[in-house]
């Protein structure tokens, strides 16, 4: 599969814990948040982000290691479908550090691109245990939503900027 990558408007969201008998639930403790590498979030496939070219990510990783990470795991943990041997998976090969974040002015988000195994996983021969397309997919959906609860305990919880707007040269004078 091609990796992800996660664009949601700003919204309010409240969380609750998955009920006790949901059955999946990561056991995991909070993996080291990713290192953010300068890499231009228009060189991923499906995405496209137009504007200023600051995308803070020193400010970002370090709201990350600051708490946002292990807050957002936390959450996700939880609640995703993803089992414990499937973000086993996810970890031996290395994809939580692929996680890239973003910060978006012209629509005021956070953006991320979420790590995914491709579509040629058998023939890499990735991981022993990865075996089926069931397990595949799990994998890269329970990554998209651990990269949009990053997003969203970043934005609603950690960040305080604002976007300057600047309006065109080119919009009428209403005077």
């Amino acid at each position: 599969m091609v990796p992800a990558t996660g664009w949601q408007p700003r919204r309010q969201t409240t969380y609750s814990p998955a009920p006790a008998n949901s059955g999946m639930v990561v056991t995991a403790e909070p993996p080291e948040s990713p290192s953010l590498e300068a890499i231009d979030p228009n060189e991923y496939e499906d995405a496209e982000v137009v504007g200023d070219t600051d995308y803070k990510r020193e400010e970002i990783e370090s709201l990350l290691n600051d708490g946002a990470w292990a807050e957002a795991f936390e959450r996700w943990r939880t609640t995703t479908d993803l089992d414990d041997d499937g973000f086993s998976i996810a970890r031996e090969i290395g994809m939580l550090s692929e996680f890239d974040f973003f910060w978006d002015s012209f629509a005021d988000r956070v953006g991320y691109h979420a790590p995914g195994i491709p579509e040629d996983w058998k023939q890499r021969d990735l991981h022993p245990e990865l075996k089926s397309w069931a397990t595949v997919s799990a994998i890269n959906a329970g990554l998209t939503e651990l990269g949009q609860e990053v997003c969203e305990v970043l934005y609603d919880e950690y960040i305080d900027w604002e976007s300057e707007y600047e309006a065109p040269d080119d919009l009428p004078d209403f005077e």
